[in-house]
């Protein structure tokens, strides 16, 4: 059976692979960060999620001498130039930090920012990137593949919805009239940014593992 690493300390996200590679009938051990405390910090130093995720990814499979996957993923809003993007999770800066609820500040501050926008102008989308670094007998430069996944909709002005968390209150995918917040989580995984980029990894480790 193989193994691959999750690049977080988050146990919270084995289930999800979990589940999505049980899909394609494939059964892989997954070990997260948790069992290696000694594991380098990666700071997301890259301007795209492309880049944040083969960074954590590379930095894993060096550590561990076996595959490793990581992901970058946020918010991209259109009128806002495609931000809040890779600091979607620290947009509201040492501001929100102060508040002890930065998912929360976050949100407002995209509101406000937002606020005299009218609704045919509040695209956004979620978009989420995973990439697997490999590391290759003979070489110290793991082989990488990056999937991503990408989730259309708009913003409302106002949050609705106690599920999911980030930006889900005000995000309506296209199609729905729910917010993702309002979805149930197997709904969600349906057509998230995040499943889908999940599913396609899962077709990719079936290649390349």
């Amino acid at each position: 059976m193989s193994t691959i690493v999750l690049a977080t300390r988050n146990t919270k996200k084995v289930p999800e692979l979990r589940a999505v590679l049980a899909e394609q009938g494939r059964t892989v051990e997954i070990r997260t960060l948790a069992e290696y405390p000694d594991a380098p910090e990666v700071v997301e130093t890259e301007p795209t999620f492309a880049g944040n995720a083969r960074l954590k990814a590379r930095a894993v499979a060096v550590h561990t001498g076996l595959p490793a996957v990581a992901d970058d993923s946020g918010l991209c809003v259109d009128e806002l130039n495609g931000m809040p993007g890779v600091l979607s999770a620290r947009w509201s800066g040492q501001l929100g930090a102060a508040t002890g609820d930065i998912d929360d500040a976050n949100l407002r501050l995209v509101l406000d920012q937002m606020a005299d926008v009218p609704g045919e102008r509040r695209g956004a989308r979620f978009v989420a990137v995973i990439a697997v670094a490999i590391p290759q007998e003979g070489s110290a430069d793991p082989a990488e593949h990056v999937v991503d996944g990408t989730l259309e909709g708009q913003l409302l002005t106002e949050p609705r919805g106690a599920n999911g968390f980030g930006y889900d209150p005000i995000f309506v995918p296209a199609g729905e009239n729910r917010t993702t917040a309002e979805l149930s989580a197997t709904e969600k995984n349906a057509i998230s940014h995040r499943g889908i980029a999940l599913r396609r990894l899962s077709k990719r480790l079936s290649e390349v593992l």
